[in-house]
């Protein structure tokens, strides 16, 4: 058990730059209590003691802000940044050395029995605000970018955008022209078309009256 601390910590000084010592980390950090607490719940869930597992696990909620479902699987080294709104449903599997940071969620979408939550592979890095949903797979050192929306499958050594996310680098080379400083925004495009569509109606309106214009003078 003191190994796992002394690893997760480790963990924690070295992916967070504002980490400055060990017992900082240890008091202050909501994402390690949220990990320690779970490795609790998901103890009881194993052993049967369900009513203790999601007793544990709604504690940690109240303390940490992160609610992890007792039956996840999570690996070693998770690394939750902040915390603050990161929910993990409970068929998630996590594997060694991911990376979240606030608001993440891995969740369901309500619509599959059974595995319903995703699989994250090793060295995965999830950014602020995204939504991995579904029984669906995150390769090893998949990076997904802030406020991107998954829904299928990104192969592993893959960057993936946007909503619905989409591959833009593929073992370090780029395969779109996006990123995710350049997401777009799909409330802003969707205007744009319709203000386009609006323009062509004008013109073809104008159009029709100069003809009718032209036809009554001929008569």
């Amino acid at each position: 058990m003191f190994a796992r601390l002394r690893e997760d910590i480790a963990a924690v000084r070295e992916r967070d730059p504002a980490a400055r010592s060990a017992i900082e980390i240890f008091l202050l950090y909501p994402g390690l209590r949220a990990v320690r607490m779970h490795r609790r719940a998901h103890w009881c869930m194993q052993h049967n003691l369900r009513f203790m597992a999601r007793w544990i696990s709604q504690r940690a909620v109240r303390k940490t802000g992160v609610e992890i479902h007792p039956g996840a699987a999570i690996g070693r080294r998770l690394f939750i940044d902040h915390g603050s709104g990161v929910v993990i449903g409970e068929t998630t599997e996590i594997g060694d050395d991911v990376t979240l940071y606030q608001g993440v969620t891995l969740g369901g979408t309500g619509k599959d029995t059974g595995k319903r939550h995703p699989t994250v592979g090793n060295g995965v890095m999830i950014g602020s605000g995204a939504k991995v949903l579904g029984p669906i797979t995150l390769g090893d050192n998949a990076k997904i970018a802030a406020g991107s929306v998954v829904l299928r499958d990104i192969p592993p050594n893959c960057t993936a955008v946007g909503v619905p996310a989409r591959v833009v680098k593929r073992n370090g080379q780029r395969v779109d022209l996006l990123d995710q400083t350049d997401t777009p925004d799909p409330v802003a495009q969707e205007i744009c078309q319709l203000r386009r569509r609006l323009y062509r109606l004008e013109r073809e309106l104008e159009h029709s009256s100069a003809e009718t214009q032209e036809g009554g003078a001929g008569i």
